[in-house]
């Protein structure tokens, strides 16, 4: 029975002000705290004088609350899905291709099988999109000019492209411009490149507390490489139970340097289990086996003999 009163007197509490007990009513809607989300008050004013005595917390609780999603294994990774045969795409980015007319990521098995159904169709064939069917660009300059179209339509992901285009010509800030917009509108990469220019102090000053938060950031989206950043930050600071879990959703999600983190780990000591390692194994290779297709072999050798055009 005490659990059960528990449970209602902290209903109870979360339909009052925290600090002067008001209860919700018609007239009356409270506000939850944006940081711990266990505290309700009536009023801004009311919020700030309990705020001494919340505090405290308030901290752990907000520090609970990220830890429960930083460490939530994610669906996919960040890449997601090939929008036309809807298999995860491989982590590794050369594998697939982001076209820049529709800003879909399309796997390399599928713009193959397009190429071939246009060489089979016309002895001249004019490679197009195989996704949206626009008419592949001939030059570099071609391709931003539609990237940029997509920009002005509020396209994130193509607003992650034209910040690395503008990275690669040195204009640091204005890939800054470009990635912290793209981060507004959700894009998971534009955090993970955001945290390298805080790390470097590129266009900005370095900052170690603003990269940790956009690695999270991009962890908690699938970013397999931002994990391990934090995986490495979390070992060298002796945190080691952390930088275990970090490596272990990296693994799951088909990372191939987390599982030899693992392994390294697992073979010199006691800090990763067998069982642990087993199940990170497993995961590993499932995630690998459902990226496979006969499609993605076939567009593999057209690659490794120079028959595949990347547009």
């Amino acid at each position: 029975m005490s659990g059960a009163n528990n449970l209602e007197s902290a209903v109870a509490d979360m339909m009052c002000c925290a600090y002067c007990g008001i209860a919700e009513g018609d007239d009356i809607k409270l506000k939850t705290c944006n940081a711990c989300k266990s505290a309700r008050y009536c009023s801004i004013t009311c919020q700030k004088q309990h705020r001494p005595q919340h505090k405290q917390e308030c901290k752990k609780r907000a520090a609970e609350l990220r830890d429960e999603l930083l460490f939530k294994q994610p669906e996919s990774n960040h890449y997601g899905d090939c929008p036309i045969c809807c298999l995860p795409l491989l982590l590794d980015e050369h594998k697939s291709l982001m076209s820049p007319c529709c800003s879909k990521r399309i796997c390399n098995g599928c713009v193959h099988a397009n190429q071939m159904r246009e060489a089979a169709e016309s002895s001249e064939p004019k490679y197009k999109c195989p996704f949206c069917r626009h008419p592949a660009p001939k030059t570099q300059e071609q391709a931003k000019m539609i990237m940029m179209k997509r920009v002005a339509a509020s396209d994130p992901v193509a607003m992650c492209q034209m910040g690395s285009v503008r990275f690669n010509e040195g204009d640091y800030n204005t890939a800054f411009e470009y990635w912290t917009k793209a981060t507004g509108l959700g894009d998971v990469g534009s955090h993970y490149n955001l945290s390298l220019l805080y790390m470097n102090g590129l266009g900005v000053e370095k900052d170690k507390k603003k990269r940790l938060h956009h690695l999270e950031a991009a962890a908690i989206g699938g970013d397999h490489v931002a994990r391990n950043h934090l995986a490495i930050a979390e070992w060298e600071n002796g945190r080691q139970e952390r930088a275990i879990k970090h490596w272990i959703i990296a693994a799951t999600l088909g990372d191939d340097n987390a599982v030899k983190c693992l392994r390294e780990r697992y073979v010199v000591g006691d800090v990763v289990c067998k069982e642990d390692f087993a199940a990170a194994l497993r995961a590993h290779q499932a995630a690998i086996d459902a990226t496979k297709s006969p499609q993605r072999e076939a567009a593999a050798k057209a690659v490794a003999t120079g028959g595949l055009f990347m547009m």
